[in-house]
């Protein structure tokens, strides 16, 4: 039994707070009971957050070492930090090592679920999503597609990467606890044939799309260059890329015509609000694609998202809203995108809320600040104080795989 404040989705969008307690058997919730915070709970008492696990949307697992290189742009930053970073995948007890210590500070921050690219290199992208399936996290996972324009050690023949993708495809259904995304990495790195050629094999497997879309006006104008004058969006609309099950990095420098066909088809833009800032790529209008009717996720974007800790990635785009003017999201929706909003967003109906039947992946989160107090905004006072210290054990389908000393 775990009690405690129950953050729980009260409408649609909007987390709220109720008192009571969860019990847990095996690797599922099997009863959520409000209204009463018994003494003898296993974890927790009247001060304690009992949440679900954070979702992070966009990640990168070979970037974990590489945080704050900061002052370039997004070219310079991948050809001189990046890809020398991936390439140390090629060994792949680095990239073992590399995971494990990414999985320890994802958990330690309370991310419990998410979606990520690894590299172009086959047996470390595989050695890598067999480590996270060990650990049983929910996680969607790429082998990188990248055929020209990066360092040479990470491009590859077309045909040897699609067959290796499918290769992963098999080993990781769609819809396992751990599941193959295709993942170009983006236009500018894939020719044409390579991203027809991810389409098609998506298409085939049913899984999850990955890639990056309009992070900088350079970025775009490149593509436009690559592709006969194409937007950046009707590239990936001719390769079969732009689909229902398609989450695409950040979407900051779009033309009205392109919210339009993300909105028909259903594609989810990730939100990276702290990379966007840190890369100086320019800041994404949020609540423009929301009333284009795009959906949207929220992403880390580690390492060129310094923030590990998706709360205060969450804090990070209230405050780009804000910024821009105008309405922007309440700690309220903060905290439900983090959880069941990029679950939902991610079509992974099994994480993200505290339900009887949902897996069992939970944080004991107890703050040292008088938070419930707060009567005005207590979520809020959690999102704008947040301290990674104040989760005191992260639970993985009813397995506590982190507890802090």
């Amino acid at each position: 039994m775990i009690a405690g404040q129950l953050l729980k989705e009260v409408s649609a969008g909007i987390c709220g707070l109720t008192p009571g307690f969860v019990i847990v058997q095996g690797e599922e919730i099997t009863d959520v009971v409000e209204g009463e915070i018994p003494p003898y709970a296993d974890a927790g008492d009247k001060h304690t957050l009992i949440c679900p696990g954070f979702i992070d949307a966009h990640l990168h697992l070979p970037q974990f070492d590489i945080i704050g290189a900061h002052g370039l742009g997004l070219m310079n930053w991948l050809s001189r930090v990046t890809f020398p970073a991936e390439v140390r995948w090629a060994d792949s007890s680095v990239a073992a090592h590399m995971t494990r210590l990414a999985m320890q500070k994802l958990l330690a921050s309370g991310t419990t679920a998410f979606a990520s690219y690894a590299t172009v290199h086959h047996d470390a992208t595989r050695a890598a999503m067999q480590y996270i399936e060990s650990l049983e996290m929910k996680a969607a996972i790429g082998q990188v597609l990248m055929n020209r324009n990066a360092t040479p050690e990470l491009c590859r023949p077309t045909a040897q990467l699609l067959q290796e993708a499918a290769e992963l495809a098999d080993a990781f259904p769609a819809n396992g606890r751990v599941e193959f995304a295709v993942t170009p990495r983006f236009a500018i790195s894939c020719t044409e044939e390579l991203l027809v050629g991810a389409g098609l094999l998506a298409a085939e497997k049913g899984t999850l799309i990955q890639t990056h879309l309009a992070e900088t006006i350079s970025e775009c104008q490149l593509v436009s260059d690559l592709f006969g004058g194409a937007s950046y969006v009707d590239v990936y609309q001719r390769a079969n890329l732009v689909t229902g099950k398609s989450v695409m990095g950040h979407g900051i420098h779009l033309s009205d015509t392109e919210v339009t066909a993300l909105k028909d088809t259903g594609a989810v833009v990730a939100h990276c609000p702290v990379a966007n800032s840190f890369l100086g790529a320019g800041s994404m209008n949020r609540k423009r694609l929301g009333d284009g009717g795009v959906r949207v996720a929220l992403g880390s974007d580690v390492g060129a998202g310094y923030e590990i800790s998706m709360v205060r990635v969450a804090r990070s785009m209230i405050e780009t809203a804000a910024a821009l003017g105008g309405d922007f999201p309440s700690a309220a929706e903060a905290w439900h995108l983090i959880t069941a909003g990029n679950s939902d967003a991610l079509g992974w109906s099994e994480v993200g809320r505290l339900r009887v039947g949902a897996s069992a992946d939970l944080l004991v989160i107890q703050p040292d600040t008088p938070w419930l107090t707060n009567d005005l905004d207590p979520l809020g006072m959690l999102m704008f104080g947040w301290d990674d210290r104040w989760i005191k054990q992260t639970m993985v389908q009813g397995k506590f795989r982190f507890r802090r000393r």
